[in-house]
This record gives structure tokens, sequence and C-alpha cells, in this order.
């Protein structure tokens, strides 16, 4: 991460109170080698979150920040931080002119569909996701004629355009109540195919009859572990635990102790005890629980995702400022009111 140096308006006393609180939580920021969090280097930063907090007052704006981030934007600007699922109740719940997403596109879509009213912009218009990218539209509705008795189900990882072609949404903390839930035997699940298989898995385990098909989408960070790496970490560090995504192989997941969404395996490691954690997710998620339970100790095997790490402290700062056309989240209304439709109904059978 690279701050440019800017002449601050701010006082040199309010710069080194706002370094301090700063530091009071990223100096537990272990696994990010990029960055070293010590009270010079939250001092660069201070400058810039003074400035933008001070801007969301004055453009009565809200942050919202999925886990991923980089943690001096969620400790440092972010109103709310956490997995699709909270940040979908946020947006829902949000009474400000304007939302600034820092996540990826899809979920500022998400929040647009929820939140009309509001001006929702993205730090940087092409934080895409490989999941929700794998799969338009046009491309589902083909499918949908291929399996036209099938309950359509589509993960919150998914753009505008296929939520409004779903009969419901998911996440990946409410996916199995939701399919078990659903009238129909078959079931059409897009856009990942390794939930998928992780959803069969689930229901043959719960004895709930369902025929799962699937679209062939999945994430660059969860489709990416090694299964032999769980083995050798088990045997050089007696009493770990294993903990992954849905979105992860049947692999990982069948070696793992834990499985569940980002809110839910936060839970679990801040709930459980072990001597050491390792967590198949993406490595924001580990400096969140780095910040949040600093007694915790976790063996390396997280990974990068290249869109989250698109999102900056001075992107956020400009899109404040002056928001350019493509950072802005433009929905067409009919779109945006049948994907509300597949959103409220997951708020109805959850």
């Amino acid at each position: 991460m690279s701050i440019t140096t800017i002449e601050s308006p701010f006082t040199e006393a309010e710069t080194e109170k706002e370094a301090e609180r700063l530091l009071a939580r990223l100096m537990h920021v272990e696994c990010d080698s990029r960055k070293s969090w010590n009270i010079d280097t939250c001092r660069e930063v201070a400058p810039l979150t003074l400035e933008i907090n001070q801007l969301k007052k004055e453009k009565d704006a809200v942050i919202l920040a999925h886990s991923y981030v980089e943690p001096e934007i969620i400790y440092g600007v972010a109103d709310y931080s956490g997995d699709s699922y909270m940040l979908s109740l946020k947006a829902k719940e949000a009474n400000a002119k304007r939302i600034v997403f820092s996540g990826v596109v899809f979920m500022a879509e998400t929040a647009k569909i929820l939140s009309p009213q509001a001006e929702v912009v993205v730090p940087d218009s092409n934080s895409g996701c490989s999941l929700a990218d794998s799969l338009t539209g046009e491309k589902l509705r083909e499918l949908k004629a291929a399996y036209p008795e099938a309950g359509v189900v589509c993960y919150i990882n998914s753009t505008a355009e296929v939520k409004a072609e779903c009969d419901v949404c998911v996440t990946s903390s409410n996916v199995y109540k939701i399919v078990a839930a659903m009238p129909q035997k078959q079931i059409l699940f897009v856009p990942d195919r390794l939930m998928a298989d992780n959803i069969r898995v689930e229901m043959k385990r719960l004895g709930i009859d369902k025929e799962i098909v699937s679209s062939d989408g999945t994430c660059i960070v969860h489709d990416q572990f090694d299964p032999n790496l769980i083995a050798e970490s088990r045997e050089n560090f007696p009493g770990l635990k294993v903990v992954s995504h849905p979105e992860c192989t049947m692999e990982i997941t069948g070696k793992s102790d834990y499985v569940g969404s980002t809110g839910g395996m936060m839970k679990y490691v801040k709930e459980t005890e072990a001597p050491y954690f390792m967590m198949l997710t993406e490595c924001g998620l580990v400096e969140r629980i780095e910040v949040e339970s600093p007694e915790k100790r976790f063996i390396s095997g997280c990974k990068l995702c290249p869109f989250m790490k698109m999102n900056s402290l001075e992107k956020i700062r400009d899109v404040l400022i002056a928001p350019r056309p493509d950072q802005v989240i433009e929905l067409e209304e009919t779109l945006r009111q049948k994907a509300a439709r597949s959103i409220d109904r997951m708020f109805e059978m959850s």
C-alpha cells in the first residue's frame, strides 16, 4: 500500500491522536507482509483517515467494508464491516445519501438493489469477482430453459442481472437452510460449482432428497487450496483446527474442522479453544481476527483476493469527493425490482 503525501489540514495533535487510535488496532496485524504497522506507518495513514471520516459527515455517506479489504479501511474508516449477509442487511437499513462499498462491484450492486434512494459508489470499478463474472443473465436464462422444473437459487456472489433471474438469493451462512426449504426437488444453483458440490454433500447428510444442478463458476481464492497442506500442517502443529469456506473444494471442506461463512468462521475461531488455526480463505479475515482476538495463533494458509485489494484509502477519499461516472452503480429499475425480490425472499426464508 502506498499513501501519497499531501499537506494536511489537521493539526499535529489531531494527527498524533488518530495515529495512536489506528495503532491500537493495527498493531495486532501480523500476516500482512505488505505493510508493518507501527506508529510511523500509522502517522502516514492518519491524515487520510481523518479526511475520510470528515468527508463522510459532509457528504452524508456511510462506508461498508467487506472483511477481505485492507485492515486500515476496516478499522480506520468503515462504518460497518462483515460478510456478504451482514453487509446486505446494513445496506437495506442504510439511511444515507451516499453508500461507499469497499469490496467488489457485485456487492455494491446488492447495496443499490436494497437502497435505491442512495447513490452507491465503488472505490474501483475494476474490482470484479471471478465467481460473479462467470455467469451472465443470458446464460442463466439458457440454463433455466434446459431445467424448466428446477427451483433457481443464486449465491449472493452474483451480478444483479443474475439475481433478477432467480427465485431466491442465498449466502454461505443460509444456503443449506434455504435449499432444504425449497419446494422443488431439482435445484439449479448458480454460479458456484464448488459450493454446489458441498450442498449435495450436506443435503445427503441431512437425508433431504435434492438434485443439485450448477453452472461452472469458482472463486479464484477458494478453489486454489491444496489438501496436502492440511495433512502436513496437522503433523507439525498438534491440535490445529482447520477452518474453510464452502466455496472451497470438497477435498478441503472434507478435511476441515469447521466449514462456514465469513461471519461463521470468525465466530468459530473466536469461540474455539485451540493452540493453532489454519484459515483457508482470504487473508483479510485472518487480519480481522488478529485485531479482534490477538491471542489466537494462525498457521499460514490464506490467500489474497486481487479484486478486494484494489480498494484503498486514497480511492475511498477520491470517490467521496467526486465520483466518476464509472464508479456510480446504476441499475435499470425493472431489473432492480426483480433482483430485489430474490433478495427479499432470502430474508423471508432466513
